[in-house]
Formats: C-alpha cells, structure tokens, sequence
C-alpha cells in the first residue's frame, strides 16, 4: 500500500460540483492499494499517518503529529498512486488491486485511521474528484508499506 501524505491548512474535495469533504489543518492522504496487501499493510499506513510527526512544534521543529495538533485527515481513494511508470511512457495500473476488492480495503483503512484517533473524512470510491488545498511548507511524503 501506498500513500502520498501532504501537511495542509484546508482542503475539500468536490464531485461533480457538489463539495463532499472538507478539512481544516491536517492531512491529504491519496491512497493506493495493491493486489497483494494484507492487512499489515493497511495497518502500517493508518499507525505512520496518524503518528508521523511533520507538525512544527513551538521551536520550529517538525516534532508534531496529526493527533497532536488535533488535525484531521482527508483521505482520497486513488488507483494511479499504485501505478508504475519503470517501463514506456503510459503508466501501468497492474499492480493496483481491483476496484471490487479494493473498495472495501479503502473503506478499512479509513475505519484503522479513524481508530487512531483522527477525525477523517473520505473521497469518494470510483468518482472523478476534485480536490482543492493549500500546502502548508510544502511538506508531502511517500509512505511505502513494503518499505517498512
């Protein structure tokens, strides 16, 4: 499993014009999953989110997580963060698990989140989404399961 993770002041995610989530200072999350991840690796994502600490604290210092600053996450399905682009010039999706199988393994990574402690807000599965937000550093990261 894979997450692209990005400090924010505000994000919101609109579908076809109609706005669905909406959050203040926290996480965009952009989740892919792979054929083969289990529930380790769903598990390992929602620990590293909840807990990463890329807040700054009063000194500067990213020493802050998502929990500590009492942040939220918005969390977006998205099959093309399990995409490979080693070979040609069109990404692969092969890696990527179906989207029968991999609608449910979103629905427990938002639930493993949530059992964190993180108010999370969700995407919606299979919908062409936009999402709006303001970058707070820069700060994005990639968290790999299988690098773990």
């Amino acid at each position: 499993m894979r997450a692209i993770v990005q400090r924010v002041n505000h994000a919101q995610l609109t579908v076809e014009g109609e706005p669905v989530a909406k959050i203040g200072i926290g996480l965009v999350v952009l989740a892919g999953i792979y054929q083969d991840d289990t529930d380790r690796d769903r598990v390992y994502i929602a620990e590293k989110t909840a807990n990463l600490r890329i807040f700054q604290d009063e000194a500067g210092k990213m020493n802050l997580s998502v929990l500590d600053v009492r942040g939220e996450v918005l969390l977006v399905p998205n099959f093309t963060v399990a995409g490979s682009t080693r070979k040609g010039r069109r990404p692969s999706f092969d890696r990527a698990m179906a989207p029968d199988r991999s609608r449910a393994e979103f629905d427990r990574l938002a639930a493993d989140l949530a059992a964190q402690g993180v108010p999370v807000k969700t995407g919606v599965f299979g919908a062409h989404m936009h999402v709006l937000l303001e970058n707070d550093g820069p700060v994005t990261l990639v968290i790999d399961s299988r690098e773990a």
